[in-house]
């Protein structure tokens, strides 16, 4: 067996040994200057990251998001002879119906724009160019009529249909793109009775004034009309009117109508817009982008 050097006997042969073996006349010739190199330019700014990115891939390609909106249209579908049997059965909170309604022909309340008809597309088209919303993009998208159908939406409706219940659209849509809403909304097979079960922004109702993009004038309107058995929406706004948009009367709300989540309302997931996300920032989008995702970020919870 042989034995090891000791550490500091190896480092001091091995010092020996490099002085030994190194011509102590040697010169190093001097390294010749290399040229200097331009400069190179200033990399440009990345651009900021795109907040829906993951929500609006999440909607697109996922499984996850279909069963979501398979559940509650199925869960919606599965009140409808219990609401359309009890006659004392309704879907508007109480503030918002005008006529008595035992009487009245039956309907249901449902959202467009990531309720029936799914909107990805658009969403995708700003992750990708890191534009935002505008009225002008917008309009193009509706007019070209490609939105597709939302999983279990159009099965609801005609379920809906089928026991004799009108399907209303309530929609912030404006008015004008009512005749583009309803023929994409014809092709991708939801009953459309006559046009006007469209209710787009800007419908005048009588007697009632509109605050910004509230729905409460058209839910009165369409009370008037109809008993509405059930609302379906992605954003609380759809179901009920919304005095305060900070996250302290938004979550006052939730808690006033709790019960009704799942019985009389059913909402579907939308993490890419909505109401929500101006109430983290004092609704003010005039706000740099930076700023308003610093709002975002600090509303984070970390524990």
């Amino acid at each position: 067996m042989r034995f090891a050097l000791p550490l500091s006997a190896l480092a001091a042969a091995l010092a020996l040994s490099a002085c030994q073996s190194m011509p102590r006349t040697a010169q190093v010739p001097a390294a010749t200057p290399a040229p200097v190199a331009a400069a190179a330019p200033a990399p440009a700014p990345a651009a900021l990251p795109n907040d829906n990115l993951n929500a609006t891939v999440w909607m697109q390609q996922t499984v996850e998001y279909a069963a979501v909106t398979q559940t509650v249209y199925r869960a919606a579908e599965s009140r409808l002879d219990q609401a359309l049997k009890d006659k004392t059965w309704n879907a508007l909170v109480p503030e918002e119906r005008e006529k008595p309604d035992a009487s009245l022909p039956p309907a249901v309340i449902v959202d467009v724009d990531e309720t029936v008809l799914d909107n990805s597309p658009y969403q995708a088209r700003l992750v990708r160019s890191g534009g935002e919303y505008d009225e002008a993009t917008w309009a193009d998208w509706v007019h070209a009529r490609k939105a597709r159908a939302i999983p279990g939406a159009v099965a609801f409706a005609q379920a809906a249909a089928a026991r004799g219940i009108t399907v209303l659209y309530i929609s912030n849509r404006a008015t004008d793109l009512d005749a583009d809403t309803l023929d994409n909304l014809t092709a991708e097979g939801y009953p459309i009775k006559d046009a006007s079960v469209f209710l787009g922004l800007g419908t005048f109702v009588p007697g009632c004034e509109q605050n910004g993009s509230e729905k409460d004038c058209r839910r009165r309107l369409a009370s008037r009309r109809y008993r509405i058995l059930l609302q379906v929406g992605d954003q609380l706004g759809d179901f009920v009117q919304i005095i305060s948009n900070t996250p302290e009367g938004r979550a006052a709300l939730f808690r006033q109508y709790r019960d009704w989540f799942g019985v009389r309302w059913f909402m579907l997931p939308n993490p890419t817009y909505g109401s929500w996300e101006p109430a983290l920032f004092n609704n003010d989008w005039t706000q740099p982008a930076d700023v308003r995702r610093k709002a975002k970020q600090d509303a984070l919870r970390t524990d």
